[in-house]
């Protein structure tokens, strides 16, 4: 298992109930696809996969518990693409910002260069590398987000909205991409085809809960389409 989640619950300082009770596991290397309408709890649920946020529960993430103590570990084996790349890349260079992350957490100078290097080849981006973030289109920037994550070699990657900015290119791109990365993946969105590109399997989230876990087609069908793609 690379996710193993046991009764997480999960209130806001208003008071707001936003997880009631979740149990979920995934296995590695695999691909799920959290649907349900805004509020419903999916977002929150995966910002606890990181220790972004922390509720009640047991979550354990590639074999450490979601603690105190591991939250280090826990960052880099869990990498979250934001849906605007624009909160992402900040640094002066595409090279540089795609080095930001094994830099920081103290990989020597040149081993996070050719880390960075490696991931935008991976990405299909390395012929950017000198250019400002800034002057990337949508798709470019998901690109490049990307790469900033795979450079510190996570095992989970969590994209929260994927498809947000990209035209219909760009997002035939970004699956072609996705579809060839290794690690566990969870895509969080509205975007049922996007999603069916890439996986068969989907959680549906509602008011806090799991609704139901299964067979992506099986749920489209058995939800309201208008509960899946609210937006």
């Amino acid at each position: 298992m690379i996710v193993e989640v046991k009764d997480l619950r999960f209130k806001y300082d208003d008071g707001t109930e936003a997880l009631r009770g979740i149990d979920f596991s995934m296995d590695r290397g695999e691909t799920i696809a959290f649907f349900g309408a805004n509020g419903s709890g999916k977002t929150t649920f995966a910002l606890h996969l990181n220790g972004l946020l922390r509720g009640e529960g047991k979550i354990q993430v590639a074999g450490l518990a979601v603690n105190d103590g591991n939250l280090q570990k826990i960052r880099q084996k869990v990498g979250l693409v934001l849906q605007d790349s624009d909160n992402q890349l900040f640094m002066p260079t595409v090279l540089e910002d795609v080095a930001f992350g094994p830099l920081a957490a103290g990989v020597e100078v040149r081993e996070g260069e050719r880390r960075a290097k490696d991931a935008l080849e991976r990405t299909g981006m390395l012929h950017k590398s000198g250019k400002a973030p800034y002057h990337l289109s949508a798709g470019e920037k998901k690109r490049v987000a990307i790469a900033g994550i795979l450079a510190g070699d996570p095992e989970l990657l969590i994209l929260d909205e994927p498809t947000t900015f990209l035209d219909p290119p760009g997002q035939r791109s970004l699956q072609t991409l996705l579809s060839a990365l290794p690690q566990a993946k969870i895509l969080i969105t509205h975007d049922i085809p996007f999603a069916a590109s890439l996986t068969n399997q989907a959680v549906f989230f509602h008011q806090g809960r799991i609704a139901a876990k299964g067979n992506l087609r099986e749920i489209v069908e058995r939800f309201d389409w208008q509960a899946l793609t609210t937006s």
